[in-house]
């Protein structure tokens, strides 16, 4: 682990393997984290901002550094994409594009750390008043296993560019490249206890961070209820949180859409990173008259898809995380078919690729019910849930029937349908004819049981911050409001 700006075991002398999911072959043992290495980390993090002056540093001081951190990750992108897909899998051109978006992320708030926060008021007394922006503090920072590198550039950037100190607790699956990227942020000159990397298991290490009167802030991107375990560990000193948690997003296709765009946006908004996306477009709504045409085309390009190995070359998605939650997968494949639902395609095991690899088919289900677990639930693999409506209004009844409220898509050739449907869809990052892009300048979270707070943009990073009103008499003299 990295603490203090130290490199260190685990407290007890505790280590996990991590593990190649396309192989099931343990590439690498890291230290297991205790509740003594969380305190270590938080009473060093606390020193850091109380003591160490990292509060205190000039936004231009900070900006170097997040700038150099960026440098620095594009000139260790091969070693950061490798090993993200040696730990969770996706294929090597998606671990590139993360490593691309990571370094553009550092530098984005590199810029925004310098740029004006704060608001002045003209007021009725003789008073100067205005308002600045300060650092939460010690923020401890929770990131799940589809997006290592990435998730732990969303979280430090912004927190680093607002002058906190952070504790970053990556996914004890995938701990790697944040150990690597703490490597790179050491040697960008990051000051000792600035940034701790603590590994270990979420309930252990992971709500000591959420329980701690030590820290100020905790930062959270996963599952629902996990969310709601941190929100409820996280009210001890009434921490600040913010969560960015599950959906079940609806992807709506009108008949007027451009056909062969819709097809491949379908399948793009499930299957990329095998559907492991928290904003994945896992029920796809289409209208009837377009449904027959439609499914033929989606199924024929579903088969298509190359499932293998992230490293080679013509693998077009990778295996999941782990085999339990391949297991978990399979479960709700088993609980589709029970309730009712048909297999259009997938639901089972590839032929020919490694039994220790947690693969699984591209998969789609049909026949299809709203209150099916498949289409209320969020699966988080390869698995796509298909329903019809018949106008504008069944689309958006269909989908806002959910807990989540995410993301969306629409796709038709009508702009102002378009733009109707997108306005009454309950969600907070929403596409027309598109899916999927993210842009570190555009906040992102939900509506719902999806989370709160955002991330990204200049959002995420007032999330970072506390708001401070100051007044400023300009008539120094006695109220006179008592008599002498």
């Amino acid at each position: 682990m990295y603490i203090n700006g130290e490199w260190t075991s685990a407290w007890d002398g505790g280590r996990r393997p991590v593990v190649n999911p396309a192989n099931g072959e343990v590439v690498a043992y890291v230290a297991e984290g205790t509740m003594q290495d969380a305190d270590r980390a938080i009473r060093a993090a606390r020193r850091a901002f109380d003591e160490g002056g990292w509060a205190e540093t000039t936004a231009q001081d900070r900006a170097r550094i997040l700038f150099r951190a960026a440098e620095a990750i594009e000139a260790n992108a091969a070693e950061l994409a490798a090993l993200d897909t040696l730990s969770c899998g996706k294929p090597l051109r998606e671990s590139e594009a993360d490593v691309t978006d990571a370094a553009n992320c550092f530098r984005y708030y590199a810029g925004l750390a310098t740029k004006p926060t704060g608001q002045a008021f003209d007021v009725p007394a003789p008073s100067q008043t205005f308002v600045v922006r300060e650092p939460v503090g010690v923020c401890g920072q929770i990131i799940p296993w589809n997006y290592p590198l990435l998730m732990a550039a969303w979280k430090l950037a912004p927190a680093l560019a607002a002058g906190n100190v952070c504790i970053l607790k990556p996914s004890e699956l995938t701990p790697l490249s944040a150990l690597r990227l703490a490597a790179l942020l050491e040697e960008a000159d990051i000051p000792p206890g600035v940034v701790n990397v603590l590994l270990g298991a979420g309930p252990v290490v992971g709500n000591a961070l959420a329980e701690s009167h030590l820290v100020d802030k905790v930062a959270f991107t996963g599952g629902t209820v996990t969310g709601r375990k941190i929100m409820q560990a996280a009210t001890g000193n009434l921490k600040k949180i913010s969560l960015e948690l599950g959906g079940k997003s609806p992807n709506i296709v009108f008949a007027d859409a451009d056909f062969e765009t819709a097809v491949d946006y379908a399948l793009f908004g499930i299957y990329v990173n095998t559907g492991q996306v928290c904003s994945a477009g896992s029920r796809l709504l289409l209208e009837e008259s377009l449904y027959d045409r439609f499914m033929e085309r989606l199924v024929e390009r579903a088969k298509q898809i190359r499932v293998g190995d992230g490293f080679h070359p013509d693998t077009e998605m990778g295996p999941l995380v782990s085999a339990q939650h391949l297991s978990k997968v399979q479960q709700y494949i088993a609980l589709g078919l029970e309730e009712g639902a048909r297999l259009a395609c997938g639901g089972s095991r590839p032929a020919g690729l490694p039994e220790r690899g947690n693969f699984l088919e591209p998969t789609i289900f049909v026949d299809t019910r709203p209150d099916m677990r498949i289409v209320q639930e969020e699966i988080f693999g390869p698995v796509l849930v298909v329903q019809t409506f018949k106008d504008e209004e069944d689309a958006v009844r269909l989908a806002n029937d959910t807990v989540y409220g995410l993301a969306a898509g629409v796709f038709t050739a009508d702009t102002a349908k378009a733009h109707r449907v997108i306005k009454r869809v309950r969600a907070g990052i929403t596409w027309i004819n598109t899916y999927h892009p993210t842009y570190n300048e555009a906040p992102w979270g939900g509506y719902k049981q999806s989370g709160i707070g955002r991330e990204l943009g200049t959002f995420g990073y007032e999330e970072y911050t506390e708001v401070k009103q100051i007044n400023v008499n300009l008539a120094v003299e006695p109220t006179g409001w008592y008599r002498r």
